[in-house]
């Protein structure tokens, strides 16, 4: 491989013996050297050089609970609200991908957003969602707290007043128990994703596409790595021939670590058996890798997180079901890791931990407990005590509002309580747990961590459970590393690690915070190999093709939306189609920018924002 050198830049290491640095060399995927540019040069041969213009550098971003694969193979699909902040803006991004889409495709928004991010704070309404797609189906995702479904989606899932609850779920029915559209998890998910999932998927071909395109949407937030907590309907191995497939051809952009999910309630034990046979623990390499079970272990332990719904309590099955299965995994020296909510789950869960452990020690294999949101200090060092960790996720700006309604605003100030965590030294990751109940954007998370703040402006921490800047991003690199058992291999920018950094659209270190969230990077390297790149390092990433198929939500509105207001192909058309952003019709910049008067319909195009930007 080439020698790549970077000069020029502003390098935060996180190694502490050497913190800062303006160069690093790069030889064979590793960091070869670091320090001032003349000790990089030194005996350097055959340099590929990119010069930083001075931008801040750090290790590459590691999302160590995410559903990058889930995700991926339906990315190309998806229309994205995340970060808008104008319910008009992403009724009008709905309304023109209506327009766009051949029947008998669905039009869908799955999660990445809360209506407490918008500024007129509320959801859509199934009137206004029939009004613009009275014959395409669509599917609109909040959180796992509910979907929205216009009649045309009611349909195509044949749901009508003969169809039952299931159970954990509830169908809103009118006064003649015809099914309304909403559907609500009171509190089980399974009605959400098991509707989503009755919609066309796309060829695999198309998949393998899709899944390039949700990868080089992480590279361009600074991702280079991520952990893959599973997820309902993704079963193993077919939902991972194409992930597979994409290693074997070089394409992928970002280091995988995957976990595996059962499927089959009551039949945990077996699925877990079945894989044991045919993976071993960490089976792969650098970029795909096995790394264990989870975050489904067995379905009696699983605590939905909705907080504007009461705490489940857990089946009192739960304990000899989960025994089971993590006597198999310390046997089989399989790392695991498990969703739980809230402490009185956890504390439960680690009673099972504490028996299996005193049968059959788990000796150092590593496992955590994934969200914590409510856990104890009492909890947390009895995790410490066993070796285990914490993977934390943002979770909390998307659902703080209504943790703060139904537990208060005192309970609220340490959920979680990351910086008792980080006192105990206990193992802390930090993640999204993206796609579906939470952003993808780290940033966005990054923000959270210091500032306490809901993406609706609700600040839920006091100074005690703030972070520094570099502490939370430490969290991102170094803290996530451990959770595939790669620590002192990525998160620090050190002589001998994995070549995996971003250089940064805005110093992290020295904007405000409310800059935090709109921060992406312009240069993404992933092994000494450029994977991403914007502006003048744009020649230097490779050539992505177009989404598939030519009508996806992605070639016209891409993903993530930074500073808040539509972004992609679809802004840069209305900046052209209107000069400076400003509708000549109206007169007005950008709906984001406005307290939309949505019951105007002279002012604006009704409750839907204004029209021309859907064209």
């Amino acid at each position: 491989m080439t020698t790549l050198l970077i000069r020029n830049a502003r390098i935060t290491t996180l190694d502490p013996r050497l913190p800062q640095a303006d160069a690093l060399a790069v030889v064979d995927g590793r960091i070869a050297a670091i320090g001032t540019e003349a000790q990089v040069r030194a005996g350097l041969t055959e340099v590929t050089v990119i010069d930083a213009g001075g931008r801040r550098l750090v290790p590459g971003l590691n999302d160590s609970h995410t559903h990058l694969i889930r995700g991926g193979l339906n990315y190309n699909l998806e229309l994205r609200w995340d970060g808008l902040r104008s319910l008009s803006d992403a009724m009008a991004m709905l309304k023109a991908q209506v327009d766009n889409t051949p029947a008998p495709q669905w039009v869908r928004v799955v999660g990445g957003f809360t209506a407490e991010q918008f500024v007129e704070k509320r959801l859509p309404t199934l009137a206004e969602i029939n009004a613009i797609a009275p014959d395409t189906p669509v599917f609109l995702l909040h959180l796992y707290d509910r979907a929205l479904l216009n009649r045309a989606a009611l349909r195509a899932c044949g749901y009508d007043r003969n169809t039952p609850d299931p159970p954990g779920g509830q169908i809103a029915r009118d006064s003649l128990g015809n099914p309304t559209g909403l559907l609500l998890a009171k509190p089980n998910a399974l009605i959400l994703y098991a509707t989503l999932a009755k919609g066309p998927r796309l060829p695999i071909e198309y998949q393998a596409n899709s899944t390039r395109h949700f990868m080089r949407e992480l590279n361009r937030l600074g991702i280079t790595s991520v952990i893959d907590a599973g997820g309902g309907f993704q079963n193993y191995p077919e939902d991972y021939q194409v992930i597979e497939q994409l290693h074997r051809d070089g394409e992928l952009t970002v280091r995988i670590a995957y976990n595996l999910f059962t499927q089959n309630k009551g039949k945990e034990v077996q699925d877990f058996q079945h894989w044991s046979e045919i993976l071993t623990p960490r089976q792969g390499d650098d970029l795909l890798r096995h790394n264990g079970a989870g975050e489904m272990l067995v379905f009696s332990a699983a605590d939905f997180e909705l907080f504007n719904e009461p705490r489940p309590e857990l089946p009192a099955g739960m304990e000899p079901e989960l025994e089971e299965v993590v006597k198999l995994l310390v046997e089989k020296r399989w790392p695991f890791r498990i969703h739980a909510t809230y402490d009185e789950s956890i504390d439960r869960i680690l009673d099972v931990y504490e028996q299996v452990n005193r049968e059959i020690p788990f000796d150092g294999l590593h496992w955590f407990i994934d969200h914590a949101e409510t856990i104890t200090p009492r909890n947390i060092d009895r995790i410490s005590a066993l070796g285990g960790g914490l993977a934390i996720q943002h979770r909390m700006a998307y659902q703080g509002e209504a943790f703060v309604q139904r537990y208060g605003a005192d309970a609220a100030r340490h959920t979680p309580p990351v910086r008792r965590m980080l006192q105990a030294g206990v193992p802390v990751g930090a993640g999204t747990d993206a796609t579906r109940v939470a952003s993808y954007n780290p940033w966005v998370a990054l923000s959270w961590l210091v500032t306490g703040r809901t993406v609706g402006g609700l600040a839920l921490y006091g100074e005690e459970n703030l972070l520094e800047r570099e502490e939370a991003l430490r969290l991102w690199t170094q803290g996530s590393a451990w959770f595939s058992s790669d620590d002192g291999r990525k998160g620090t920018l050190a002589v001998g690690q994995l070549a995996d950094f971003c250089v940064l659209s805005s110093d992290f270190f020295a904007v405000d915070d409310a800059a935090i969230a709109d921060i992406t990077s312009v240069l993404t390297v992933v092994g000494g190999r450029v994977v991403h790149g914007e502006g003048d390092f744009g020649p230097l990433a490779p050539t992505l093709p177009p989404a598939m198929p030519d009508w996806s939500p992605v070639n016209r509105f891409g993903g993530y939306h930074v500073g808040g207001a539509a972004t992609g192909r679809v802004a840069h058309a209305h900046a052209h189609g209107h000069g400076a952003g400003a509708c000549r019709t109206h007169g007005h910049g950008h709906a984001a920018a406005h307290a939309v008067p949505t019951d105007a319909p002279n002012a604006f195009w009704g409750a839907l924002g204004c029209s021309c930007f859907a064209f």
